[in-house]
């Protein structure tokens, strides 16, 4: 019964986030800045995109669920993840840019980074560091770290030092071409990474902090969110104040925070995660419950397909341009029900071909 609960409450957790990237990703794409600032569809997406860190949570507690996990195997799977980024950047952006006709110059320009026409827009679209590129080079990093991480205060202190160094590393480059691009991966402060590791790394380690309390309390679900709860109220005390004392210096970029916007991101999905796993044990199974595993079962192939539908989008209902909320829900439903669509074309495809899919879960 405990093992069953804990993968149902994972899975169920890590099913809602993915899912809900989608009305996320389609606003920010599509709407326009009034439309995604003052409409209750842009208000709704706001308040979904803080739940963007519920997947990083997630893939730090599953990670102690994987045994026999060597350095080489952890090192294996983070280039996986990486190269799984990188070949995503490639199929969103570099496809639609050479064989489809290009991104409208609002697009292009937007960042404030490039221009349109520019041949370097190519290798900035290819480069760009997104959250499997996160995965991928946190994951690096646990290779190395796992073997030093025997307690897991030794997870929360390094957590914690990561959030409190990453405003002082922020943006520090060394000034030789490719060193700079691992610095702006590892601490950036630009629109050229969205998701460095510090601070966003941190969110891994706190849920391999529960995850290790999970495993020393003999695989104890419910010790785990018994504790998971109270760091999450604390941890939103904590960040709410700092942000509160300075909001621009915590808070101001929602991609390169401060100590307290993390902290209280923190909370904020540690609570989701606490109260996943309440619905989870208190509402019976359900076809809804059937959507979220199953996204969760799918949850790599569901962020790489989405988001390419949601880019190839854009040569059809333009960038930043949807006023209307209603066509902006209807788009928000195609793509969510492509996305299915294409998953189970992709199953049909594997069981016809007798492909055969690892059930381990260590990237989220």
């Amino acid at each position: 019964m405990k093992a069953n609960n804990r993968i149902k409450s994972i899975d169920f957790v890590r099913g809602v986030s993915v899912l809900l990237m989608i009305p996320v990703h389609a606003m920010i794409v599509y709407a326009t800045m009034d439309t995604w600032k003052h409409t209750l569809l842009g208000k709704v997406a706001q308040v979904l995109e803080k739940g963007t860190p519920m997947f990083l949570v997630v893939m730090g507690l599953s990670f102690v669920f994987s045994s026999r996990l060597s350095m080489q195997k952890i090192f294996k799977r983070g280039i996986s993840v990486l190269s799984k980024g990188y070949l995503l950047n490639i199929f969103r952006f570099v496809i639609p840019i050479v064989f489809l006709g290009g991104f409208p110059k609002a697009f292009i320009e937007g960042s404030g980074l490039l221009t349109l026409g520019d041949p370097y827009n190519l290798v900035f679209y290819t480069l760009l560091g997104d959250i499997l590129q996160l995965a991928g080079f946190s994951l690096i990093i646990m290779g190395i770290i796992i073997k030093f991480i025997k307690n897991k205060y030794a997870a929360l202190i390094l957590a914690m030092l990561i959030i409190g160094l990453s405003k002082g590393l922020s943006g520090f480059r060394f000034g030789i071409v490719g060193v700079d691009y691992i610095c702006d991966l590892l601490w950036g402060n630009s629109y050229n990474v969205y998701f460095p590791v510090f601070p966003w790394m941190s969110f891994i380690l706190i849920g391999l902090f529960f995850g290790m309390w999970y495993q020393e309390k003999g695989n104890d679900i419910r010790f785990m969110f018994d504790k998971i709860l109270p760091f999450s109220i604390g941890f939103i005390l904590l960040g709410g104040f700092l942000c509160y004392y300075d909001y621009q210096y915590h808070f101001g970029d929602y991609y390169h925070l401060g100590p307290g916007g993390t902290i209280i991101l923190m909370g904020i999905n540690l609570l989701i995660v606490w109260l996943g796993h309440i619905l989870v044990i208190r509402i019976p199974h359900n076809k809804i419950f059937s959507i979220f595993y199953y996204s969760s079962k799918n949850v790599t192939s569901f962020y790489l397909i989405q988001w390419v539908l949601v880019y190839w989008g854009v040569l059809l209902f333009g960038y930043s341009e949807e006023k209307s909320q209603v066509k902006l829900l209807l788009i928000i439903i195609g793509i969510t029900v492509l996305t299915f669509m294409i998953l189970l074309i992709k199953e049909k495809v594997e069981l016809m071909i007798g492909y055969k899919k690892s059930n381990k879960k260590v990237i989220a």
